[in-house]
């Protein structure tokens, strides 16, 4: 173990998944803003002082091979893990591992919902491991594509078999002890195949909310999106459908008048710059779509600006109002409650501005990681945002096209190289088949990313939970009296999931013994 005195960044673990541009960036935003609202809002009383004062996570790191493929290679970076041993009764008990995935991975991940809250049960260890080039397990020589290249789901995968090796031996974590792996998102994914690629250092996993297929052009998102917000149990309706089509569709004839309707425009919706060029006036429509996206994404979630309901609301409301169309002045008021919410003075959308950004190979002090997910985006999963269906309620811009020219403004990769990556992720991991047993995989319908994933049972062990009305990575967030009876039942059956494995680990203890 390498010892790094570094400041703390929060925990990320709920992610957006989205590629890196400005549409991107503020459904990234989002969830970090979630994340960080539930932590400080429950973190802080659960390390409060008195007579049930719980000691804090410890913080670690190990130096992990860079190139785990090329023993050759002599390179390394320091890797960061949290560790709560507060309910770890024996040596031989189970380990909890929680992966993290695009972003910064805190001590919120071994403190607050699960795995941590399943741990006291069976006097589990709980771990959560950074993921490569995230948070601060970024190697000190930055973000260049010579790094960039040893950024993948494969090499993390290598990174938790070796960690998994190294605090088996650092903690003594008995040989017999059942390690479980516990991720959402992207993290949920790999949660799943390292399980699959290696069933005999990891004895079973929950992928919660985990997009095991890899997609060039994910139309589907927003099908998902649109039949949401006709939701009637969420707060969505026909009409609320109806009203976001119609406030895009106002917004896309006051970019086409120019002029005066243009300005008028630019200043409503509190833009940070102009919106002269076409890729900027793309950019403000993805990203407007992202703010409607992100309400169905997070809804009902502690910390969301937005809920379906509320924004539902905004659009029909004020109907009186004859100087705009009512579902117009309802989007430009949620992008001030969203703005708002993010301490953002404006909305940003300036394609030249993002591919600077994009460009910059410094470690940033941020847990967003847009260069590192934009880059895994283009070399593996793809998950580009459309809205080319007819029954999408946005604007059919930004279209593929300009998301595959992201990477090539940024990484200098070409549309076929990009086509070619999803289909080798696919054909290596399985797709929404992936055959990996003992895995249970959790995900909510009206979460846009369940459709990538395994929704249904695949045989009798590998499980699926559809919970209904439910948004992405809901089940692992903690509990409150507010959750609808599907969640507290989703909980309940994966506690009794855990509750069967474990009992077979038992049993393969006891064999062993005798």
């Amino acid at each position: 173990m390498a010892a790094r005195p570094v400041p703390w960044l929060g925990s990320l673990f709920l992610v957006s998944l989205w590629g890196a541009s400005a549409p991107a960036s503020l459904l990234r935003r989002l969830s970090e803003h979630i994340q960080l609202f539930q932590e400080s809002a429950g973190l802080g009383s659960s390390l409060s002082l008195g007579s049930g004062a719980v000691a804090p996570p410890k913080e670690g790191w190990l130096e992990q091979p860079l190139d785990p493929f090329n023993a050759s290679d002599r390179q390394s970076f320091l890797q960061r893990y949290w560790v709560n041993d507060q309910y770890w009764t024996s040596q031989d008990g189970p380990v909890f591992l929680h992966l993290g995935g695009e972003g910064s991975l805190g001590p919120g991940s071994v403190m607050r919902g699960h795995p941590a809250s399943l741990a006291p049960v069976w006097g589990a260890l709980v771990i959560g491991l950074e993921h490569r080039f995230y948070g601060l397990s970024i190697p000190a020589e930055g973000l260049d594509m010579a790094k960039l290249r040893f950024l993948s789901s494969r090499h993390a995968l290598a990174d938790v078999v070796s960690a998994r090796l190294a605090l088996t031996r650092l903690f003594n974590v008995s040989s017999s002890s059942p390690w479980i792996c516990f991720g959402g998102s992207y993290a949920g994914s790999l949660a799943a195949w390292a399980r699959l690629k290696f069933p005999h250092l990891i004895f079973a996993s929950v992928a919660s909310s985990a997009p095991v297929r890899a997609v060039l052009d994910f139309s589907e998102y927003n099908d998902v999106v649109s039949k949401s917000l006709m939701n009637t149990a969420i707060g969505g309706s026909p009409e609320c459908r109806a009203a976001v089509s119609s406030a895009f569709a106002e917004v896309e004839r006051r970019l086409r008048a120019g002029g005066a309707a243009l300005a008028a425009l630019q200043a409503e919706l509190g833009a940070c710059g102009s919106l002269r060029r076409a890729a900027d006036r793309e950019e403000l429509l993805g990203t407007l779509q992202a703010l409607v996206g992100g309400a169905v994404q997070y809804d009902g979630q502690v910390g969301a600006p937005l809920s379906v309901r509320q924004l539902c609301g905004l659009l029909l409301g004020d109907r009186d109002n004859r100087s705009s169309p009512a579902p117009y002045l309802g989007l430009h008021r949620a992008v001030q409650v969203v703005t708002h919410s993010l301490g953002q003075k404006c909305l940003s959308f300036s394609r030249a501005e993002t591919v600077a950004q994009l460009r910059v190979t410094e470690p940033q002090v941020s847990g967003l990681g847009e260069r590192q997910w934009l880059y895994q985006t283009c070399t593996e999963f793809g998950y580009f945002v459309t809205c080319e269906d007819p029954g999408c309620p946005f604007s059919q811009l930004p279209a593929l096209p300009s998301h595959l020219e992201l990477c090539e403004q940024v990484f200098g990769l070409s549309t076929s190289s990009i086509a070619q990556a999803v289909a080798r992720t696919n054909s290596y991991y399985g797709g929404q088949t992936p055959g990996a047993t003992q895995v249970l995989f959790v995900n909510g319908d009206m979460d846009p990313w369940h459709v990538l994933s395994v929704t249904q049972a695949l045989g009798p062990s590998e499980s699926a939970i559809l919970i209904p009305d439910a948004s992405h990575c809901l089940d692992m967030a903690p509990e409150k009296p507010s959750d609808s009876p599907s969640l507290r039942l989703a909980r309940q059956n994966i506690f009794l999931q855990l509750q069967t494995w474990l009992r077979l680990a038992k049993e393969s203890q006891v064999k062993g013994e005798v």
